[in-house]
């Protein structure tokens, strides 16, 4: 199977979308067959729509979106709604048929880590499953710190490890916009962390998602490598252990 990274938020309306399809687009730009699904919906679809142009066609809007809920609720209320019923396994195996198709597979979620997606499974629970990296997104702005820790701990507790955050910039950035990175960098050492600049009302289009993607062609890049623990953050580590007497 390809490489499977999730795309997951501190909560809805954070720009995971945004994310997902400048990554992805980047990303095929660089010559990797990567594909982008989006496996579950609530409300518009808007997002799935933007991500089949993305991909210029190749997945359609049914394969990106399986299970799409037209009320703007949580997917498992939705399904529900619907007198369905969603198995983590069925959704397990549609992730692992779009793993083989391509080299790179970018899942994006819907709402937060732990937003009830069907019976008795999360996100958090499909990405534990597959062992999949991990992108976390959030707006740089006032409470993301503790949104995004718990998101991480989350995630960690769990046993997933190679974890990266995404602070997206605000139109308006407020005051704790200045410190955020640098706090998060203190209490999440192995961890990642990258800022994505504000890109404009318009920059969900796609006209504009191709050209700012090429602007911030290096963020997408550092972004788009392998999540990993780093060497000093180990060392770090190490040297927070208490050590045996003698």
């Amino acid at each position: 199977m390809s490489r499977i990274v999730f795309i997951t938020g501190t909560g809805t309306g954070v720009g995971k979308t945004l994310l997902t399809a400048m990554l992805v687009h980047h990303q095929r730009q660089a010559g990797l067959h990567a594909l982008a699904i989006k496996p579950f919906c609530s409300g518009g679809l808007g997002d799935v729509e933007l991500l089949e142009a993305i991909q210029e066609g190749e997945l359609s809007a049914k394969e990106i979106n399986a299970f799409h809920f037209p009320e703007p609720v949580t997917p498992l209320v939705g399904a529900r709604g619907q007198g369905r019923r969603i198995e983590l396994e069925a959704c397990l195996g549609l992730i692992r048929t779009f793993s083989r198709r391509a080299e790179s597979l970018l899942v994006e979620g819907a709402g937060g880590l732990l937003a009830p997606l069907g019976e008795q499974f999360t996100l958090a629970d499909m990405a534990k499953r597959l062992r999949a990296e991990m992108i976390v997104v959030g707006p740089n702005q006032l409470g993301v710190l503790n949104h995004t820790l718990l998101t991480v701990e989350a995630l960690r507790s769990r046993g997933l490890r190679r974890i990266r955050v995404v602070l997206m910039e605000q139109a308006r950035p407020d005051v704790s916009a200045r410190k955020n990175v640098e706090i998060l960098g203190e209490w999440l050492d192995s961890v990642e962390i990258s800022t994505v600049p504000f890109l404009g009302q318009g920059a969900m289009q796609l006209a504009a998602i191709k050209k700012n993607a090429k602007k911030i062609k290096k963020t997408l890049a550092h972004i788009s490598s392998s999540v990993s623990v780093s060497l000093r953050s180990l060392e770090r580590l190490a040297e927070r252990r208490p050590r045996p007497n003698g």
